[in-house]
């Protein structure tokens, strides 16, 4: 399906059975729950979803997984997140047969790329493949900056149509809608800065703790887009110390207990991540609870 590249994309998370051994079940019952409430588009296969952690036949059992559940109700765009171009090419094209909308492309993981050789590396990969591509810069998780030379190098690779900006200086939203205009879609990729980057030229939002809060997720990007500042900022300030998890190196562990605190999934990793433990994890629950415990008024935004 043709992707609507706007609102909430939860990077979703990949479900396990005590074993640790994917449970694809669980899976499509968790991402079909945020459809039904309400997301945009799901990313599969993110750093939230464990990709790097997945082998290649594992990675495209979950992806086909997803696609089956969601059925075409939103779109499913999957992370490529590998070693080299020739495993992303791989991945890119598996992925478009197993049905998936889009790819989220990263940078060549372990290697830090030069300029060239990044723009080669997304060149390398969007030209094996019709599917549109959204490029995912985060700097301070993989070393490699997708800065204002790459990207106009790749003006004229036409299936490359969207950013993800996870870097934390917000002033990069401004500097990349003064130098590229519409030429990209822009989306927000760091939890705790989404509604600065909505207000500065971000037209959706990709969450990690969406998958905890979907609905309040979904109306804090609405509130902004029908202009209701007061909503959006309400939510916001309520949302934010969970927020912050999205920033910190065990993200995906506090996620995923986020998850299983709120009923809809496990807190289960693999490793070399394990589950949080001790204080960090007595922190965490505690922030859930309060959160859970003291949820903003939705139903004036239903009604609207």
């Amino acid at each position: 399906m043709a992707i609507g590249w706007k609102g909430v994309f939860p990077a979703v998370t990949t479900q396990l059975r005590e074993d640790l051994s994917i449970d694809l079940a669980d899976t499509q019952r968790v991402v079909d729950d945020l459809v039904k409430d309400g997301v945009t588009g799901v990313i599969a296969l993110g750093t939230v979803g464990e990709n790097n952690s997945l082998d290649y036949d594992e990675k495209v059992s979950v992806l086909s997984a997803i696609v089956e559940v969601v059925d075409g109700r939103v779109p499913v765009i999957t992370g490529v997140s590998e070693f080299d171009t020739r495993r992303a090419v791989r991945y890119a094209q598996a992925a478009e047969k197993a049905g998936a909308d889009g790819l989220m492309l990263l940078p060549p993981m372990v290697y830090v790329p030069k300029a060239h050789e990044l723009v080669n590396h997304f060149k390398g990969v969007a030209d094996q493949t019709g599917l549109p591509i959204m490029l995912y810069n985060n700097p301070p998780a993989y070393r490699t900056v997708i800065d204002q030379e790459v990207l106009t190098a790749l003006i004229d690779v036409e299936n490359i149509v969207a950013v993800k900006e996870s870097a934390p200086d917000t002033r990069r939203f401004t500097d990349f809608r003064n130098a590229f205009g519409d030429r990209y879609t822009l989306f927000a990729g760091l939890d705790d800065v989404a509604l600065e980057g909505l207000y500065l030229g971000a037209q959706g939002w990709v969450s990690g703790l969406t998958n905890a809060f979907p609905k309040e997720s979904v109306e804090l990007v609405r509130a902004f887009e029908r202009g209701d500042h007061g909503k959006a900022m309400e939510i916001y300030r309520w949302f934010m110390p969970l927020l912050h998890l999205d920033a910190e190196h065990d993200l995906v562990q506090s996620i995923k207990l986020a998850e299983e605190v709120m009923g809809r999934g496990s807190e289960r990793v693999l490793p070399p991540r394990y589950v949080l433990q001790g204080e960090r994890r007595a922190e965490v629950i505690a922030m859930v609870e309060k959160a859970a415990a003291t949820r903003p008024d939705l139903s004036v935004a239903a009604a609207a």
